[in-house]
């Protein structure tokens, strides 16, 4: 059986799909939103978020919309918008479950 590209995102790739959910966005501009939106908890560091996007660009989950000097930015397609939609109800049945049977 063929391995699906993303089985399950990481924590990281996850909420930089969420950034791009909610608008076209450069590299920087993705950490930034990111570190507001988890209160600092979640940092990205350039090595990881490059990679990410790269790979995302490779697999046609995100595609580069501008280019404005050495900032690059990206939108998320209609495949990411489904990948993303596929892993917030993954996560939230992971929830369910658990607290059918913790809490």
């Amino acid at each position: 059986m063929a391995k699906k590209a993303f089985d399950g995102l990481t924590e990281s790739m996850y909420y930089i799909l969420m950034a791009f959910c909610k608008e076209e966005m450069c590299g920087s501009d993705v950490t930034q939103y990111i570190e507001n939106k988890t209160k600092g908890r979640v940092k990205i560091g350039p090595g990881t978020l490059y990679t990410i996007l790269a790979r995302f660009e490779d697999e046609k989950i995100i595609e580069e919309t501008a280019v404005e000097g050495r900032k690059r930015f990206y939108g998320i397609t209609e495949k990411g918008i489904s990948l993303f939609k596929d892993e917030l109800l993954r996560l939230k049945t992971c929830i369910l479950d658990s607290e059918e049977d913790i809490l």
